[in-house]
């Protein structure tokens, strides 16, 4: 089965966005490990100014107040900034939902600090009645708050070793998953540039070409001219295929591909007829060009595109799978919708389509399936428009 040169770009484009989006959890990763470092550092600067307030000068006590006053606030900022810290802690947040604990601890964080504060301020300040009881209640204040702050640096280390297990996993599945990717393209293009050497050299014979697009250029620099030098053969319009050129371009392709399954779908521009002229003969033109130019596109090897009538299409596919078929054809149509056509007395113009696809079996001729598949066509036109009906749909309607 041949491949897609647009559905391989298409799908590296796709890994290029993943490969970046894995990249950015990278940026996140670090960012969140140096969250956590920022926390342990915040914890350990205050057991030290802690352990500075309780062994604060009693000799020069104007001193040691401005001391006391200085690191008391340093202490409620330091807690402070844990809580801003966490806002960068998206793997606790987000992956390990630790929120509530968290902002739990540093609540009683606050509490210990604002009473460690006041039996400090109280000790320092205030030298009426037990002073050795204060400072007794200063030191034991001083213990809860380290006890508290071990306990919290206790519990980021466990946070931090899941957050590591959790990056390096994704770490690893990132870079198995781009790498093998990587090589995947890497050799996928390989053989898309292979087939650029064989349509650039024209003395190659025996090459199986890998690409669809490879497959179906080869095809026309080798096919038979006359379609195309045969003015009879096409549509003076749109320059695609009129009836008899279809007719024997299908003649021989029909035997390129026994395998895959052969679809015939006729689509016929909705409001536009030779009755119902709303626009000029050279807008129509144009319009027409651009609806076979773009059906061209997705036209393969073993394919036909052909202008049949004044405003209908016959396409003529040959895919491996009845589903694929039809999705192709679907994708010609939506195709059709997404054209940008604009004219200065009109100004923007949409174009649809309506279709009637059928598959065409082996034992009934081309002008028969033609004749089922417009049959279809019109059920197509009288449910909606816009669209493209299958047999079932008729056979449905019909119940």
């Amino acid at each position: 089965m041949k491949n897609s040169i647009k559905a391989i770009f298409k799908n590296l484009s796709m890994f290029l966005i993943a490969a970046a989006v894995f990249t950015a959890f990278g940026v996140l990763a670090a960012l969140d490990h140096s969250s956590s470092y920022t926390k342990i550092d915040n914890l350990e600067s205050q057991k030290k100014i802690v352990s500075e307030i309780i062994n604060l000068p009693t000799d020069n006590l104007e001193l040691s107040l401005i001391k006391l006053n200085g690191k008391t606030t340093q202490l409620q900022y330091d807690t402070d900034k844990l809580r801003s810290l966490y806002e960068y802690s998206f793997t606790e947040r987000f992956i390990l939902l630790n929120s509530k604990e968290y902002l739990d601890d540093l609540s009683i964080l606050y509490s210990l600090i604002r009473k460690f504060n006041l039996s400090a301020n109280e000790y320092y300040n205030d030298k009426r009645g037990d002073i050795e009881l204060k400072q007794s209640e200063l030191k034991q204040n001083a213990e809860v708050i380290k006890e508290h702050l071990n306990y919290i640096i206790f519990k980021a280390i466990s946070y931090d070793k899941a957050k590591f297990n959790i990056h390096k996993n994704v770490t690893y599945f990132a870079f198995i998953t781009i790498l093998l990717a990587a090589l995947w393209y890497r050799k996928q293009l390989d053989l898309i540039y292979k087939d650029l050497e064989f349509l650039n050299n024209p003395n190659l014979t025996q090459y199986d070409t890998f690409s669809h697009e490879a497959d179906s250029i080869s095809l026309r620099m080798k096919r038979k001219p006359v379609v195309f030098e045969n003015p009879a053969m096409l549509d003076a319009v749109t320059g695609i295929n009129n009836l008899k050129g279809m007719m024997n371009s299908y003649a021989e392709k029909k035997g390129m591909k026994e395998n895959n399954f052969t679809s015939v779908t006729v689509f016929e521009v909705d409001n536009f007829s030779k009755t119902n002229k709303v626009y000029s003969q050279e807008l129509a033109q144009s319009i027409l060009k651009k609806i076979a130019f773009s059906m061209s596109l997705y036209q393969q090897t073993a394919d036909v595109i052909a202008r049949t009538d004044y405003n209908q299409f016959t396409i003529i596919l040959s895919r491996p799978s009845k589903e694929q078929s039809f999705k192709d054809a679907e994708e010609i149509r939506k195709s059709i919708s997404e054209l940008k056509i604009n004219s200065p007395e009109l100004g923007d113009i949409e174009i649809t389509l309506s279709g009637g696809h059928i598959i065409k079996p082996k034992n009934i001729t081309l002008e028969e399936a033609i004749r089922q598949a417009k049959k279809v066509l019109l059920h197509s036109q009288k449910t909606g428009k816009n669209k493209i009906s299958q047999v079932k749909d008729l056979a449905q309607s019909e119940l």
